[in-house]
């Protein structure tokens, strides 16, 4: 398509070494990778990672995060400024289709002025996917709600059920299918969207309206959930996490200096762990643990669930945004907005050490990652460039000796 670019840029092999450290849509298949990084084997494991070099493509006007399907093949960027959707196949790293919201006016926020302004109401923050990653659940900065779209079948998104918003997708020879979506009413300014491990709830973190919606996930069919009820924060929330061996829900607080834990029995506020300031994104390993970055701070930390005492934590670029855990729950990756870094750090049992720190421009926020037994790619989004940077890095691998 016209306007959009493939740049690629070269790092010497080598050079950072990480280690011990209405029309007929037409879309090309969602193919089967040979191994999804979900099925490597179990003696697959690696001590180090070696960058190799740099890739960046063009998403769209302030991309705000990113979010790979299940077997890694596709990624789907949150274009905010410019309204829209972009869908990359990972492994050619080329525009497969793009999502463009029909603008409706509405309020938005001055961040710096801390005052609202005339906007656009159809801007895309986060994302969530669910049922196979049949559908796709957005939320709108300034729509006060989230739209589910259906990836496996275009023709199905009728936007029944919900205040219908309107979308062209368009595919990578120019070819346009004209749909609608249903909205979802949350709160004011819904920002992350998570799902319980059964997938019976979908959870929306709503910034202004200084809580989190519970919603009741239904079979597909539109508008696919039902609004149960907001549950009240102390202040403004943002990242989320669902522990499904507790029964519980943990909401950073980033606009205060606690964590919110949500009993998932009776969906109710059960108490709020004091952790520190400023705390953004959220994540869990699977020994428990919380991995959380601290924005104000410029702290990224290991929490214990049941007590809220951190067991550890480093100082890290300015503003730290988004984390992704690898899959060997080794290495950890940081975007720095205001310091435009991409920071790697590896997990030791009692203390994080950096590892790399990688430019980044256009103030990075999220990222994701993909593995396979070869390589790791970090794809990481910039907000004020639009671009996706892909940062590719080589295993330093180990296998265990079987017994």
């Amino acid at each position: 398509m016209s306007g959009f670019r493939f740049l690629l840029v070269w790092a010497l092999p080598g050079l950072i070494s990480i280690g011990c450290e209405s029309q007929t849509h037409s879309v090309p298949p969602i193919p089967a990778p040979a191994k999804s990084m979900d099925t490597l084997p179990a003696w697959a494991s690696y001590s180090g990672l070696t960058f190799q070099k740099q890739e960046r493509i063009v998403a769209g006007s302030g991309t705000k995060s990113v979010i790979f399907n299940q077997d890694r093949t596709r990624l789907y960027a949150m274009n905010l400024e410019a309204m829209s959707i972009s869908e990359f196949d990972r492994s050619t790293r080329k525009l497969v289709r793009q999502f463009k919201f029909e603008p409706t006016k509405g309020t938005g926020w001055d961040y710096a002025a801390h005052r609202a302004i005339p906007s656009w109401q159809e801007k895309p923050v986060e994302a969530w996917l669910t049922q196979q990653d049949k559908l796709l659940w957005v939320s709108l900065h300034n729509a006060a709600g989230i739209v589910p779209i259906r990836l496996d079948s275009i023709e199905q998104n009728t936007g029944q059920g919900g205040k219908p918003k309107r979308l062209r997708v368009i595919g990578a020879k120019g070819d346009i299918t004209n749909i609608s979506v249903p909205l979802i009413q949350t709160g004011s300014t819904p920002k992350v969207i998570t799902s319980t491990a059964d997938e019976r709830t979908l959870l929306v973190s709503n910034w202004h309206g200084l809580s989190v919606s519970v919603l009741n996930l239904q079979a597909l069919g539109s508008p696919y959930a039902k609004f149960s009820h907001n549950i009240k924060m102390p202040a403004i929330p943002r990242g989320m996490v669902s522990d499904p061996k507790r029964k519980k829900t943990f909401v950073a607080i980033m606009g205060g200096t606690s964590l919110a834990v949500i009993d998932e029995r009776s969906w109710t506020l059960d108490t709020l762990l004091p952790i520190g300031g400023s705390p953004r994104h959220i994540l869990q390993d699977s020994a428990g643990h919380l991995l959380i970055s601290f924005n104000a701070q410029a702290r990224l930390a290991c929490i214990d669930p049941d007590s809220g005492k951190t067991l550890f934590s480093i100082q890290t670029a300015a503003q730290p945004r988004t984390i992704a855990l690898s899959k060997n729950q080794s290495f950890v990756f940081v975007t720095g907005y205001s310091s435009d870094r991409l920071e790697v750090y590896r997990i030791h049992a009692d203390r994080f050490e950096r590892v790399a720190s990688l430019p980044c421009t256009g103030h990075p926020v999220g990222v994701d990652l993909f593995e396979n037994n070869q390589l790791l790619e970090a794809w990481v989004c910039s907000y004020t460039t639009g671009d996706i940077s892909i940062f590719t890095f080589s295993k330093k691998s180990e296998v265990a000796t079987k017994q």
